[in-house]
């Protein structure tokens, strides 16, 4: 096909077919991305999303203080029994539109039950099966993990 770099805004008539575009970036440090980007064939028909049963979602709870974690996620576990909540949405709400504060901890579980009896745990201060407050890290190196201990140097 007819191939050329575009240098400016144009508009982008319709061609009978799909459009497709090349998108080439360079990166400083040599990350470089590559994609080709393809007009959808129409416009699809808007699906309610189902929200997956039995797979493990994480509820985030945090507190000022570890008694600030301890009545949050007490106040949490009482306002989800028997309300019906769905536990992906209750996790998204508690990702999406807490603060994060300094004291932290996730729960991990299913169902609203197991889900709530975790809460619970950390409501009385126990760690069992919780990933709890603390300092920790998740470290994504890409091309940067060359050598052993760059993370820790970090």
């Amino acid at each position: 096909g007819a191939v050329e770099l575009v240098t400016e805004s144009r508009q982008w008539p319709g061609v009978g077919r799909a459009r497709r575009a090349g998108v080439s970036s360079f990166g400083i440090s040599g990350t470089n991305a590559h994609v080709i980007i393809e007009q959808p064939e129409a416009a699809p028909v808007p699906v309610a999303p189902v929200a997956p049963v039995g797979v493990p979602v994480p509820w985030v709870v945090s507190g000022r203080s570890e008694r600030g974690l301890s009545g949050q996620a007490a106040r949490l576990a009482s306002f989800v029994r028997d309300r019906g909540l769905s536990p992906v949405d209750v996790s998204w709400s508690l990702a999406t539109t807490r603060a994060a504060l300094e004291h932290r901890a996730v729960v991990w579980g299913s169902d609203v039950d197991e889900l709530a009896a975790g809460l619970a745990t950390v409501a009385e201060g126990r760690s069992a099966g919780v990933v709890s407050a603390g300092r920790r890290a998740v470290l994504f190196t890409g091309q940067g993990s060359q050598r052993v201990g760059m993370g820790r140097e970090l």
